[in-house]
């Protein structure tokens, strides 16, 4: 497990405003939530290397018991990454990814809870080491994740398709945007930082 990475202000200092948690792995311990909306009290809860089995797990004790009034999630590359060493598991791990993905989207549904889900973001060219251990298929397998998301119809879910702002031709992660093959720079989160906050300003 990775270290956990919980960012942004305290909790005890957490009292008025819109409560927001931002859920998921790296990619959201990363996220550095916009500074210009004043009314929101941002709680980063994502820990990185997390699968979407392991944020499910800790969901109720490091989300739900804070009662925020929305939730940000950004999840399911850490399952996907897994492909190439697995390729016989495939089908599974995209099933129980999906599966995963809707469980903690509808537990946050169930507390009255508002969610931004965020399609999983697109993988770059993998680096000279990462090599060896990938495949194309983990890009294949996020497009058929995303569209799985896209496709949810529930009530108090907005989708913010950050694969289509990040992604170029062919569906890689833009190099413009690209720390690695898996990480987005500053530029990409301002990308997505503007479209989060056209969400939450319609709130």
């Amino acid at each position: 497990m990775g270290r956990r990475t919980f960012r942004g202000v305290s909790v005890d200092t957490v009292q008025n405003g819109v409560r927001l948690a931002l859920v998921g792995d790296s990619r959201a311990a990363s996220w550095p939530l916009p500074a210009n909306l004043t009314n929101h009290r941002f709680m980063n809860r994502a820990v990185s290397d997390q699968t979407t089995v392991q944020i499910l797990g800790r969901l109720e004790a490091d989300v739900l018991s804070l009662k925020p009034d929305i939730v940000v999630l950004q999840a399911g590359i850490n399952d996907l990454k897994a492909i190439p060493l697995f390729p016989e598991r495939r089908d599974e791990i995209v099933r129980d990814c999906k599966k995963n993905l809707e469980s903690i989207v509808s537990k946050c549904l169930e507390q009255q809870i508002r969610v931004v889900v965020t399609t999983v973001f697109p993988v770059g060219e993998p680096s000279l080491g990462r090599r060896p251990f990938w495949s194309s298929d983990v890009a294949i397998a996020v497009q058929d994740v995303n569209a799985f998301l896209l496709s949810l119809d529930m009530t108090n879910v907005v989708m913010l398709d950050s694969h289509a702002l990040l992604s170029e031709k062919g569906g890689l992660l833009g190099d413009e945007y690209a720390i690695d093959t898996l990480h987005i720079n500053a530029h990409g989160y301002n990308v997505l930082n503007k479209a989060l906050t056209e969400i939450l300003q319609q709130r």
